[in-house]
């Protein structure tokens, strides 16, 4: 068994020796490209763990681990992780937590100090818990994340985002149920595949697979039907995940909708732009702002090269382009307004309004203060400019019920069907796009 050792500060660290024995457990988010981060993790020597657990124990475990002043986000992370802990599926003693930390202003920055002061108080500190960053917080020997990690990661996100944003516009018009989700789990399998053989991240390879995922998706044999689209916006947690929203993307399936979900890559594309606006803004960090935006203009490369397959091999709606999106927010939001999702998450609803897509929940957690300026806060701004915008803030938390957030939703699309009838706002797309 490893032996425990700690730094300095009495930090317990993460041990070359650890990472031979202990299992790393790391919450869910995105379904398709957190499948794919597991399989990089365990390509390169982890023995990582995915958590997909739901349900009211988790939210139990968080309120009786988190205070009931933090954010939604941080009491279901750390009510999942630790509940997996005392599941007794993991051996407490060879088990490890990782979880991912920014470092900037947001309160997901102290996740990590919130984990270890819940694993302190149920004695439970021999657990060491991993800073997931890739800004050098909290360094761990037996935990790195190496040049090769980061650009496999990276094409995990394109190929994921690519995969979601396809699965999402053909779903809802197959003609044969089912069609969507076998062509989605053959191409997750084939990627899987390929990163454990670890041949798919080559820039070539890439572009061939980006074309015939766009060319298998436009092959499903979709109707001519009108649907009503809705875009879902907020916090990148709530946003994302099915734990923290109440399995909304579910529920807008099930309502007959297209749910149009904003790429994770442009969280990652918002995330480099920022280091170069503050190098801009202070007059400092001109070395690390010149890194950052070599490997801004490769990933946004990437996002290039995944619309031309969906422009030129489909009839699919691409995504808006990182500098369309940042356009929009003009006179909105300065692009310095970087605390959470920042100036982002008002350029989303501006970006599918832009899009034609009038219909948008934005996700409020609990506690999220950024969110409710540069969501819930600018969306009066952006109904004066565009009376048509149908928006809807739903708020998230452990006292909030399904059935009140679900009926508010009704209400939205209720107006959005209104719409849709009188033709008084292109709310639908036909046949996925067309």
């Amino acid at each position: 068994m490893a032996t425990l050792r700690y730094d300095k500060t009495g930090r317990l660290l993460f041990t070359k020796e650890m990472k031979k024995e202990y299992t790393l457990l790391m919450p869910m988010m995105l379904p398709i490209h957190f499948g794919f981060f597991e399989e990089i993790f365990k390509l390169h020597g982890y023995r990582a763990v995915i958590l997909d657990t739901t349900g009211q124990d988790i939210i139990d475990e968080g309120l009786r681990s988190v205070h009931n002043d933090f954010c939604y986000p941080a009491l279901l992370t750390t009510g999942q992780l630790l509940h997996a802990l005392k599941s007794g599926e993991y051996d407490i003693n060879k088990t490890a937590l990782v979880m991912s930390q920014t470092g900037g202003g947001c309160r997901a920055s102290n996740y990590i100090h919130i984990i270890r002061k819940a694993l302190k108080n149920q004695n439970l500190e021999h657990v060491p818990v991993i800073s997931f960053n890739l800004v050098g917080i909290e360094k761990n020997p037996g935990f790195k994340m190496t040049p090769k990690i980061v650009a496999q990661l990276t094409y995990a996100v394109v190929y994921g985002d690519l995969l979601m944003w396809l699965s999402n516009q053909t779903r809802p018009y197959e003609k044969n149920i089912g069609d969507t989700d076998k062509l989605l789990a053959h191409w997750m399998n084939a990627i899987k595949k390929e990163i454990r053989r670890s041949k798919s991240f080559l820039p070539k390879a890439a572009n061939k697979k980006f074309i015939q995922i766009a060319k298998d998706f436009q092959a499903i044999d979709r109707t001519e039907e009108e649907r009503i689209k809705v875009g879902v916006v907020g916090e990148i947690y709530i946003k994302y995940a099915a734990l923290g929203n109440n399995n909304l993307e579910e529920f807008l399936h099930n309502e007959g909708v297209e749910v149009v979900m904003p790429p994770l890559l442009d969280f990652a594309l918002y995330s480099l732009n920022n280091v170069i606006v503050d190098s801009r803004i202070y007059h400092k960090g001109y070395l690390r702002a010149a890194i950052v935006k070599w490997l801004f203009q490769f990933l946004y490369s990437l996002q290039d090269k995944v619309n031309n397959a969906i422009t030129h091999h489909s009839d699919f709606r691409p995504m808006q382009s990182f500098e369309r999106i940042k356009e929009l927010v003009k006179g909105y939001v300065d692009t310095g307004n970087k605390m959470g999702e920042g100036w982002l998450l008002t350029a989303e609803m501006l970006e599918l309004i832009d899009a034609g897509i009038y219909n948008i929940i934005c996700t409020q957690p609990f506690g999220c203060l950024p969110n409710h300026i540069v969501g819930k806060g600018m969306i009066r701004r952006i109904k004066q400019n565009h009376p048509e915008a149908n928006i809807v803030a739903i708020d998230f938390d452990p006292g909030a019920t399904k059935i009140n957030q679900e009926n508010r939703i009704k209400l939205m699309l209720a107006t959005a069907r209104r719409n849709m009838q009188s033709h008084s706002a292109p709310t639908f797309a036909l046949g996925g796009g067309k």
